[in-house]
């Protein structure tokens, strides 16, 4: 039995050679996520590390805690101006794409394995879903960058068909232990979860803006704290009422994301932290639950399964669902490749161990085998790709930096301006985050008399303050607009 002093000390040490192998993936040129899951095998039972390690249901708890983080700090960071052009088409992927594949890979394990059609469907649910958190991970680490709307299409893609995965999965699941259930159960089931997912999930990311600008906090990271909060009870209420946590929780950070709150910049930091913690903290779990000595068995299989998938089914998926969409064939091409399984399908692959499935054992052996495949064979040739398909933009000549973090769509006709709170202006007695200015105006500072603040979304306007505001010449005009004097109602 381990003390608490050693078990922090090995959490402390995974942790740290986790942050260490991200940082060398990219010399490497092996995915990072990769190399967590390696680190966790070599930390496990059968590695050096002998760190005895078989706990399922604590690694599928960690796991889905860690899923609903890392959708969430996606949510965050989508923007909606830019995937909305792409809605039907990235759902389509995250839907009928993730059924066909599904289907296929359920056909081909029921040749290969032996099995009857639910335990071959329970394979292919499981390995059906691309994993947001492998796929930008990949792209990020590798600096690739892609044209068109490939890039927020995948993003759409990955954040969205995770709960499709898991409602097959459990579905499946169902249908195995309990035979006389119906399979048209199923479609109720789907209808329930996602609509569930979505209106909650909706609900929370409405309310969660309104109620964080109005707390006034003393402390910052009281809002940190207070959106792990907002994390935890979306996913929570939502299962509860047996909707899909995992749509829930990323619709929330979706709404949240394209709304301005207070810190909103500084919360988005934490969650990136936070979810990059949570990817380390999942795949090291699910490494340690890893036996390599049961691995070797079913290597054969799992390679020609990883295979089919990679090859034939996840293209098939999304070809299928792109069929009517404006997408080229180069660009359906690229899709297809960078279809990566990562942390998901392991999640999912303790749900039938813990159920009790005959042969869970086997498929979650299999499930990991396929996984590491996929990761290692396209995390590492997504880049020759896209430039064999002349699909990935070119690199920037210079590394721009910019002052107090400002990132901008079209900085180069940015320019600085101060424009002062006239009286009678509606932003007088207002915070800054309820004026609903412009997302590419960025208020740099608000000088009061003597007086320099630096401005927050909690810093209300005063008539005679003076705002430097650095944003394009539409963007200007918009928030001296603003604060213009309010014209008198027309009382004819």
């Amino acid at each position: 039995m381990l003390s608490i002093e050693q078990i922090l000390v090995i959490t402390a040490t995974l942790l740290s050679l986790g942050v260490v192998a991200s940082k060398a993936s990219s010399k490497l040129g092996v995915p990072a996520l990769l190399l967590f899951l390696l680190i966790g095998i070599l930390a496990g039972s059968e590695g050096p590390g002998r760190i005895p390690f078989d706990n399922t249901g604590l690694a599928q708890s960690v796991g889905v805690v860690g899923l609903a983080f890392i959708l969430f700090a996606g949510g965050l960071d989508t923007n909606w101006r830019i995937v909305s052009p792409v809605l039907w088409q990235g759902l389509s992927l995250a839907s009928i794409g993730v059924f066909v594949t599904a289907l296929l890979v359920g056909w081909f394990a029921r040749v290969l394995l032996g099995v009857d059609w639910l335990h071959g469907l329970l394979v292919g649910a499981i390995v059906s879903s691309t994993d947001a958190a492998a796929v930008f991970s990949v792209l990020g680490s590798q600096g690739i960058s892609l044209k068109g709307r490939i890039q927020p299409l995948l993003e759409l893609e990955s954040g969205t068909n995770d709960p499709m995965a898991v409602f097959l999965t459990i579905g499946i699941i169902q249908l195995i232990v309990s035979p006389e259930q119906s399979p048209w159960w199923m479609v109720s089931l789907f209808l329930k979860q996602m609509l569930i997912g979505s209106v909650i999930g909706w609900g929370i990311g409405k309310l969660a803006v309104p109620i964080i600008n109005r707390l006034n906090l003393e402390a910052e990271g009281l809002y940190s704290a207070f959106t792990v909060a907002i994390v935890l009870f979306a996913y929570g209420i939502t299962t509860t009422f047996e909707g899909s946590g995992f749509l829930a929780v990323y619709v929330a950070g979706v709404v949240m994301g394209n709304r301005d709150f207070i810190h909103r910049r500084s919360l988005t930091t934490f969650h990136n932290g936070l979810a990059w913690l949570m990817q380390i903290i999942l795949f090291l779990v699910l490494g340690l639950l890893v036996y390599p000595s049961r691995l070797l068995p079913v290597m054969g299989v799992s390679v020609l399964l990883a295979l089919f998938l990679v090859v034939v089914a996840r293209p098939v998926g999304v070809f299928l669902s792109l069929a009517f969409a404006k997408v080229g064939f180069r660009p359906k091409i690229l899709i297809s490749w960078i279809g990566l399984r990562g942390a998901v399908p392991i999640v999912l692959a303790t749900f039938p161990l813990l159920a009790g499935v005959r042969g869970a054992e086997i498929y979650f052996n299999i499930v990991f085998f396929t996984v590491s495949i996929s990761v290692l064979l396209q995390g590492t040739t997504i880049g020759w790709l896209a430039r064999k398909l002349r699909l990935q933009k070119p690199s920037p000549a210079t590394d721009r930096r910019f002052p107090l973090d400002i990132l901008l769509a079209d900085v180069d006709r940015s320019q600085v301006a101060e424009i002062t709170v006239s009286e009678g202006s509606l932003a007088v007695g207002k915070q800054l985050v309820s004026l609903n200015l412009p997302r590419e105006a960025h208020v740099m500072l608000v000088t009061r008399k003597e007086e320099h603040l630096v401005p927050r979304g909690s810093t209300t306007l005063k008539a005679g303050d003076v705002l430097s505001v650095l944003a394009d010449q539409s963007s200007l005009t918009k928030v001296g607009s603003v604060m213009k004097p309010q014209k008198p109602a027309n009382t004819e």
